[in-house]
């Protein structure tokens, strides 16, 4: 199965040959065709990644939380409900 990079760079390829021009209708409709599910592969990894990416980061109230990567200062996390549990109440 090809990486992301390597999908991306087919996806490249594809645009600029539709550019160009040169191509025939019949070429030119199989390449977008190509084009667009190369597209979605990409946007699907994508968001499978975004979905993956969070950064725990510990407050004052020694909790944790979490916080998208986009937002680096976790303002927008939503606290976690769940506080650590010490070792000695176990």
């Amino acid at each position: 199965m090809a990486s992301f990079e390597e999908k991306l760079a087919s996806l490249e390829s594809v645009v600029e040959r539709l550019e160009r021009g040169e191509l025939s209708l019949d070429e030119s409709v199989r390449l977008f065709e190509e084009g667009v599910g190369l597209s979605n592969a990409c946007k699907a990894e994508l968001e499978a990644a975004e979905a993956r990416i969070e950064v725990l980061v510990e407050p004052e109230s020694g909790g944790f939380r979490t916080a998208v990567l986009d937002d680096p200062e976790g303002e927008d996390a939503e606290e976690d409900t769940e506080e650590l549990v010490d070792e000695d109440e176990l």
